[in-house]
């Protein structure tokens, strides 16, 4: 597969109860590939794949690619902390027609790198060698991480093996990446502010993003994409400095007073990490997106407020980055933005 572009990691939209809105979830796929995204990517960290049920997130899997056939490309997520249950939801993915799965390092039981080679990636590659798979490398959530000299032993004895997704942050990491297997490598950005770097700094060279943001705005992120492979960089830098805001709430640090016991009041920084932004700007502006599940909850009135004016700041300069919502989920993309009562509902009180 081609992995240069754009795509989307797809958050899984739910109901005040908690169940899955699939009504939702369909009008959202649809609205990728209206805006012309490379591809989605469901049930990753963004969809909340540790709180699906296996059923629940078979089920998005096969919908996401049904709905996706012919129009645009899937990375199934398929990881887990447990190799033989990414050996059972790789087998469903690949049963329905997946040709690539995304997984993620090992988490919580924080395998060494030459354990996740051997025992993880290695053992996956190895059964399904007509699925593309792309490691995930995320410390900040695993705890452990996959080196890049085992990246790159992986990447030579498997063709399937030809990509990864990097949040590490750590750009350095991703230049010895691209010095070690070379320029036919896929390095994804996985962190949206990151990828006009990334993506044109010589010594990496990313190809792509899956992004968090592009569930909002997938247009814009997907032409920031192309015109940075079509050496285009003036106009890829505006779309990005346009999409700076945005970039900026993936992860959100808010402080907030919290009262203790004996009646003293404190500050409190809390950081609430993706998808609840994204869910909490889709949700405010209209989109189908829901709560997070539990343990997710909501976020401080601190909190909602940054990401409401991170998309204010857009709407101000740049309209026309959050205009094709208004466009196809005929919502009054303003109205929403300036009135609190969308917005009050989404915090603690």
């Amino acid at each position: 597969m081609d992995f240069a572009g754009a795509w989307t990691a797809f958050i899984t939209p739910m109901t005040g109860d908690g169940a899955i809105d699939w009504a939702g979830l369909e009008k959202n796929l649809e609205f990728q590939i209206e805006e012309g995204i490379t591809g989605l990517v469901p049930t990753g960290t963004t969809g909340e794949s540790p709180t699906l049920t296996w059923d629940e997130h078979n089920d998005v899997i096969e919908r996401t690619l049904k709905m996706a056939e012919g129009k645009c490309g899937v990375i199934a997520g398929t990881g887990s902390n447990s190799t033989q249950e990414a050996v059972e939801s790789t087998e469903h993915a690949a049963e329905r027609g997946a040709r690539a799965a995304l997984v993620m390092d090992c988490y919580y039981n924080g395998p060494s790198s030459l354990e996740l080679r051997h025992e993880y990636y290695g053992v996956l590659a190895e059964m399904f060698p007509n699925v593309e798979f792309v490691p995930y490398i995320i410390p900040g959530r695993t705890g452990t991480a996959l080196g890049v000299e085992d990246l790159a032993i992986l990447a030579a004895e498997y063709p399937n093996i030809n990509s990864v997704k990097e949040a590490t942050g750590d750009l350095a990491r991703m230049a010895r990446e691209r010095e070690m297997i070379g320029p036919d490598f896929f390095i994804l950005s996985g962190d949206d502010d990151l990828t006009f770097k990334m993506m044109t700094e010589p010594a990496i060279m990313s190809q792509g993003v899956i992004s968090v943001i592009s569930n909002v705005v997938p247009g814009a992120v997907g032409r920031m994409a192309r015109k940075i492979l079509a050496g285009d960089i003036p106009a890829a830098s505006k779309i990005a400095i346009a999409l700076a805001p945005l970039f900026g709430i993936v992860t959100v640090k808010a402080k907030s007073e919290r009262v203790l016991p004996d009646g003293a009041k404190v500050i409190v920084e809390d950081r609430f990490r993706n998808p609840l932004a994204v869910k909490t700007l889709m949700e405010g502006l209209g989109m189908p997106a829901g709560p997070g599940r539990q343990p997710l909850g909501k976020m401080t009135a601190e909190g909602v407020a940054m990401v409401r004016n991170a998309a204010m700041a857009v709407w101000r300069k740049n309209p026309e980055m959050l205009a094709p919502i208004g466009g196809f989920y005929k919502i009054d993309v303003e109205h929403r933005l300036m009135l609190d009562v969308y917005w009050n509902e989404l915090a603690y009180i």
